[in-house]
């Protein structure tokens, strides 16, 4: 698959450098506080994202956003204290594979690469990938259609390692996939799509429907290009019991229907039938994502 480079800032990918911080300090890992230690000392530390719409959103200084309103749940929840730190995305998940937080409480999506280092409590939302296109260009009206054209991605992301998806796809309908334009941050991605530089871009299907509900006027949401992806909360692996105790605070979040509520009102839906179940292995992800 070919793929053309583009640098516009100094400023990583989002995605590219939590993964490469993730490997790069795999050494340094602190140990992760097992459950009874976290009840013990009367807290769970966590961190969350500083801007990531709809999931984290700061504005004039104040948090809110999809996993602003989930945190305050989890503080009615527990039977300890919250203690939560907002941070930009760039060293995140390296300070909680570090051990200097418990879990990530944020809109990370699972990936194979971070499966070798974190387990993720079952998903809290849907990240299938879905093309975007400008609004009322014919050309595409189906995954066959992409045939050839030139697509925009982020460089580094989780979107970007599973386009060998997408080519399968389009070879079965005798195409193929065409230039792969990899860019810094998705605000570039969609003003390329928006001048006519790409034919479309790719991306997760909550932020692909946040960017529809309010910019429908240029862009427009098509059909699947992945099987299933996820989003959910990471623990540094061998943390069972923590693992355990968020999987029950989202089970009953599920049962209690607020997770509904919450995804409907962040995310425009609900999405009923995700797996009820951690996912710990690249075994397990790949049999769940698996395009039908």
């Amino acid at each position: 698959m070919r793929m053309l480079k583009i640098i516009r800032a100094a400023q990583p990918s989002r995605l590219f450098f939590a993964v490469f911080i993730t490997f790069a300090l795999t050494s340094l890992a602190g140990e992760a506080a097992s459950l009874k230690k976290i009840k013990a000392r009367g807290y769970l530390n966590i961190a969350t994202e500083d801007n990531y719409a709809p999931f984290e959103i700061m504005k004039g200084g104040k948090a809110s956003g999809f996993t602003n309103d989930v945190v305050a749940e989890l503080k009615k929840y527990a039977d300890f204290k919250i203690r939560q730190d907002i941070l930009p995305w760039s060293g995140l998940l390296a300070s909680v594979r570090a051990g200097k937080y418990d879990c990530a409480i944020t809109g990370s999506i699972i990936s194979e690469e971070r499966l070798r280092v974190f387990d993720f409590t079952m998903p809290t939302a849907s990240a299938q990938h879905y093309y975007i296109t400008r609004k009322g260009d014919d050309r595409i009206k189906g995954v066959k259609d992409l045939n050839g054209l030139t697509v925009g991605v982020q460089a580094g992301s989780v979107l970007l390692s599973r386009l060998p998806e997408l080519d399968a796809m389009l070879k079965k309908t005798g195409g193929k996939l065409g230039k792969v334009v990899e860019y810094t941050s998705y605000p570039e991605v969609y003003e390329d799509l928006a001048n006519g530089r790409l034919d479309y871009a790719i991306n997760a299907i909550v932020s692909a429907q946040n960017l529809i509900s309010k910019r429908g006027d240029t862009f427009a949401l098509g059909e699947p290009v992945s099987g299933f992806g996820f989003h959910a909360y990471p623990v540094p692996k061998g943390n069972e019991d923590l693992l355990v105790y968020l999987n029950g605070f989202i089970t009953h979040l599920y049962k209690s229907g607020k997770l509904a509520e919450l995804q409907k009102k962040w995310f425009g839906r609900a999405f009923p039938d995700l797996p009820r179940q951690s996912i710990k292995s690249v075994k397990e992800f790949k049999k769940l994502t698996k395009a039908q």
